[in-house]
């Protein structure tokens, strides 16, 4: 005679949730909304990227998912979810997007300045980005590094917030 699976609602233990949102969630109000998206990336030179960014909260909001869609044939779509593990640990950006590529970045945004950085051999990468004192305008810029020590350009890009 086979087992039958549990289809009793497991009550969560007490590690299983975080007691309390993290902090440092609380600045990701800032980006919250529709943003236009205009770059260029060093592998496709002279090209204008453009699309949309979204970012809304989960519900509970203890977890920010960004959505990015770019019209250029050679940029992917992608999907991130941000969040932290506990009040007190620091912010994680976990990116998906539609080559099947995943990667994970460390990220911080705090006193209008946005940073995500992820150091892996073969492939890191840096960037910083600055809300605009009226809240409307984001600019980041990134670099890469494929051997840890050299760095170049990467992508440019500038978000304008959609009323």
């Amino acid at each position: 005679m086979a087992n039958k699976p549990n289809t009793e609602p497991q009550t969560p233990k007490p590690g299983d949730i975080p007691p309390e949102r993290s902090a440092a969630l609380e600045a990701l109000d800032a980006l919250v909304g529709e943003w236009s998206y205009e770059g260029s990336h060093a592998m496709i030179p002279g090209a204008v990227l453009r699309g949309k960014t979204t970012f809304e909260w989960l519900e509970g909001k203890r977890f920010l998912i960004k959505r990015e869609t770019i019209d250029h044939p050679e940029m992917p779509d992608s999907i991130s979810i941000i969040g932290a593990d506990g009040p007190s640990a620091p912010l994680l950006e976990h990116y998906f997007d539609s080559r099947g590529v995943s990667r994970v970045y460390q990220m911080s945004f705090s006193d209008r300045t946005w940073k995500r950085w992820r150091d892996h051999p073969g492939f890191s990468r840096r960037s910083t980005g600055g809300l605009s004192e009226d809240g409307k305008t984001i600019t980041t810029g990134s670099e890469l590094s494929r051997d840890g020590v050299n760095w170049e350009r990467d992508l440019d890009v500038t978000y304008m917030r959609l009323e």
